[in-house]
């Protein structure tokens, strides 16, 4: 056993070496990564390689698949720290399928640590049964998704087997966590039901509002008229569509048909992104909302007052660490429909509305507010409070941040070892944002409020226009002759039932969907384009310079 002795010396040389009396204790996600969690520098020297893996100043730089899928598995007298845990359990699906890995796993866990033989000495098994089983443990509370597989929970239920067959302890420790794991799947099958009755039960409100008196047609200011509320529940639904996107949505949302790393092995059906995608629908739904609540009132005195509305509802965002719906307003707030209306606008007080633009202005790649961002993040580490704790980023920057460290460094090294360096990079972005989608929104839910956030259908982008000519005649030629082939379409084609029609693409065209002055969904780029992505996410402002602070 040539690997485990190379194993165990590079335990003494990381200074990892668990205690064989106790378990390793489990950090929370904010603690995982620290400023010295990996050493950026790339030399690597001869004593620095031991069993298959790289290392430099005491951090794990690259390895062989096979090395790094052993130095995974815990021994009698190792248990793996939980950033290697975390970072390879995400980073190895652009490898091998998680049922392969879990396969992998199993088999050094039983051949190697002797779980098969009966005869084995009970000590040694009572020393390495809780490691395995921990191991076990954060796999599924981590991942859980990833035993939507029969085959994973096969192979997971047969290796917990062989644990809990040895003592009383155990068996309830297995139990336990195959309990909560069902939970967590159970949880998760009601939430996508309850997002798939959401959209098959939205009406078509433009039919609505030719069919019904102005005078009983309701909006959101009659469902809710505290914009302090009004942000409280809009971070009620952010948070609760974060809690369940999976860390591994990330990898697996830029994989294209053909595998990244042109490695036969890496499986094929990576795609899974359901979570993250309802969640993008969510920020371009939002934006349409806003527009439609504005372009939608007859009177010029009732469109200025939902515009102002609006800046107050996104600066209590912006106060409450709410970071994507802030940015989801902005957006809907700047669609050429709402913006055209001049009229409007003059009768509406911009300097709050000019800061939160400043705000989120996208020169310098967003400096002002990833300086915002890293503040809340600092107050949210410190903070005593639920209130305190929440930091919900502006998920499409995130989410392009996370695609140009994944196509800006290669998966795997010249000489063909996995390149973990960049996956250091990558799980240390990812769990900073599982640390925040964990908070409880602290605020108490409103039912109704939040009934109608998410069920109100909304304007598609040819329907705000034509609302927006309604409201506001058209000024130029171009608009005219828009507005003239707008009013010939019959309502139900210009109307979009829940959401804009052209929410309905390929995740990599949601994802990185252009957030222009038009609105989130303008014309995508082709999935393959880089170009697109490069250009998509911003919100274009109108350049106010001013302090930031607000006016009372």
């Amino acid at each position: 056993m040539a690997w485990l002795l190379q194993k165990r010396q590079c335990q003494e040389k990381q200074e990892k070496v668990g205690s064989e009396e106790s378990m390793p204790q489990t950090p929370p996600f904010s603690a995982m990564f620290d400023s010295s969690g990996y050493n950026r520098n790339l030399y690597q020297s001869a004593e620095d390689s031991c069993g298959g893996l790289y290392y430099h100043d005491n951090n794990l730089l690259s390895g062989s698949l096979e090395a790094l899928i052993q130095h995974l598995v815990p021994n009698v007298d190792y248990y793996p720290d939980r950033t290697y845990i975390f970072t390879f359990l995400l980073s190895s699906r652009l490898f091998m399928h998680p049922y392969e890995l879990m396969a992998k796993v199993c088999h050094l866990c039983v051949e190697h640590q002797r779980l098969s033989d009966p005869d084995s000495d009970k000590n040694q098994m009572r020393k390495i049964a809780p490691k395995i089983l921990q191991l076990l443990t954060e796999w599924t509370e981590t991942f859980p998704y990833d035993f939507r597989d029969e085959r994973m929970m096969r192979n997971l239920k047969d290796l917990a087997h062989r644990i809990a067959s040895g003592e009383e302890t155990y068996r309830k420790n297995v139990q336990q966590m195959m309990q909560c794991l069902i939970r967590k799947l159970a949880a998760l099958s009601q939430y996508e039901e309850v997002l798939a009755k959401i959209s098959s039960t939205s009406t078509d409100r433009l039919t609505v509002l030719k069919t019904k008196p102005q005078s009983i047609q309701r909006d959101i200011i009659t469902v809710c008229n505290d914009p302090y509320t009004l942000a409280q529940q809009l971070t009620h639904i952010e948070l609760e569509r974060l809690n369940y996107i999976g860390p591994e949505e990330f990898v697996q949302a830029f994989v294209q048909k053909g595998p990244l790393d042109n490695d036969k092995s890496c499986y094929s059906e990576r795609k899974k992104t359901r979570n993250l995608e309802a969640y993008v629908e969510w920020f371009n739904r939002l934006s349409y909302l806003v527009a439609t609540e504005i372009c939608m009132p007859v009177k010029k005195k009732h469109r200025a007052r939902m515009i102002e509305y609006f800046i107050d509802v996104a600066r209590e965002c912006f106060n409450i660490g709410n970071f994507n719906s802030l940015m989801a307003i902005i957006s809907g707030m700047n669609m050429s429909p709402v913006s055209r209306l001049k009229k409007t606008w003059a009768k509406v007080k911009t300097a709050k509305f000019d800061i939160l633009e400043h705000q989120m202005d996208p020169s310098s790649n967003f400096y002002n507010y990833r300086t915002a961002l890293r503040g809340a993040a600092q107050r949210s580490l410190t903070a005593h409070s639920s209130r305190e704790k929440i930091v919900i980023p502006f998920f499409s920057l995130l989410i392009k941040d996370i695609y140009f460290l994944n196509e800006g460094c290669a998966n795997r090294l010249p000489n063909g070892h996995v390149n973990f360096e960049k996956f250091w990079e990558l799980a240390k972005q990812v769990s900073e944002f599982m640390t925040w989608k964990q908070v409880e929104c602290p605020f108490e839910r409103d039912r109704k409020i939040l009934q109608y956030l998410i069920t109100v259908p909304v304007f598609s982008e040819d329907a705000l226009y034509l609302a927006s000519y309604e409201s506001e005649g058209p000024e130029n030629h171009i608009e005219k002759d828009r507005w003239k082939s707008l009013s010939q379409w019959p309502s139900g084609v210009l109307a979009s039932v829940g959401v804009p029609i052209c929410q309905r693409a390929p995740l990599s065209v949601l994802l990185m969907t252009n957030l222009s002055s038009d609105g989130p969904c303008q014309t995508p780029p082709h999935p393959a384009s880089q170009s697109g992505v490069l250009a998509a996410v911003g919100v274009p402002c109108r350049h106010a310079l001013v302090p930031v602070c607000f006016p009372q």
